[in-house]
């Protein structure tokens, strides 16, 4: 199952090296904020996961077994985790009436620069704590940003590095969600 993860990992990691092509077949050269990784499909039962809230409660992905999921791991330090920000506030205010919920999980920044980093952002969806890498290595990805959308079971179903958009959010997530 790791390896799978790792393959679509670098998959990914090769599709933003390489970028997208144009009608006329050549390397598009600027990087639109509108553009996106598509995430790749995928079916494994969601990682045992249970980290600190910025809040101080312990909580664990079983804990939201009933919504679908989106784990964001992301850093203070990374520029396209940072961006990507207000798109998955946007839509987390969008969909979680729904039984959406974004769970952003910081990537081994000390405690206080990540309790000053969200205090001076829009973010409301839960901000977990990971000093120690764990979401990291129990999701086996390492590239920032990286995002998995877990449905209602517990399933992974959705798996990709790189900068989210609202489209992309949209075009596959939002059916999970419509998912009963």
């Amino acid at each position: 199952m790791g390896v799978v993860v790792a393959l679509i990992g670098l998959m990914v990691v090769l599709l933003l090296l390489f970028g997208k092509k144009n009608s006329t077949g050549s390397q598009s050269a600027s990087l639109s904020s509108s553009m996106s990784v598509t995430p790749a499909e995928v079916n494994y039962a969601a990682p045992e996961l249970s980290l600190q809230t910025v809040n101080g409660a312990a909580e664990s992905l079983t804990d939201y077994r009933d919504k679908v999921v989106l784990v964001n791991n992301w850093a203070i330090w990374c520029p396209p985790c940072k961006a990507e920000i207000p798109t998955l506030e946007a839509y987390y205010k969008a969909h979680s009436a729904d039984g959406f919920v974004i769970i952003g999980i910081e990537a081994g920044e000390p405690q206080s620069e990540v309790l000053g980093f969200v205090k001076g952002t829009a973010i409301t969806y839960p901000v977990w704590f990971d000093l120690q890498n764990a979401s990291l290595q129990a999701f086996g990805s390492s590239g920032l940003p990286n995002s998995f959308v877990i449905d209602r079971k517990g399933t992974v179903r959705l798996a990709w590095v790189g900068e989210i958009n609202r489209e992309v959010l949209e075009k596959y997530v939002t059916p999970l969600i419509a998912e009963n």
